[in-house]
């Protein structure tokens, strides 16, 4: 791959993991950070990657239904365990990108010292959810 972009956005929210138990953990919030990253081999006829501003429109677009929520209320997280590398998969697996523009990777901070990164391995351009 020739070229990333990156554009990072945050969200504040509350979360319970649901634990191996089956019980839930305290309610608790964070100031969540969402990095993405995307790639390709060359650059378009204006000599980008892809316009920031597409890029950005769209990972605000996503984290803007979690703000100031309760992400387990909130899909696919009512189902599933709204743990970090989730949210990194589904911000992956919302993403719509151009052909010969690829996913990379979605880092997400629950904390300054704490996050998950989820790697896009297929290659692809976003991947429909199987969230």
């Amino acid at each position: 791959m020739g070229f990333e972009v990156t554009t990072v956005r945050e969200f504040s929210a509350s979360h319970q993991l649901r634990l191996y138990d089956g019980s839930m953990e305290p309610l608790h919030g964070h100031n969540w950070r969402v990095k993405v990253t995307v790639g390709s081999d060359g650059l378009d006829t204006m000599g980008v990657v892809m316009d920031f501003h597409e890029l950005t429109g769209q990972l605000e677009k996503i984290v803007a239904r979690f703000h100031n929520g309760h992400l387990n209320a909130v899909t696919p997280f009512d189902a599933i365990n709204p743990s970090a590398e989730n949210v990194a998969l589904h911000v992956g697996r919302t993403l719509t990108l151009k052909a010969g523009i690829r996913l990379v990777s979605v880092e997400v901070w629950e904390t300054a010292d704490n996050s998950a990164v989820w790697r896009n391995t297929s290659g692809r351009g976003s991947v429909v959810s199987e969230l």
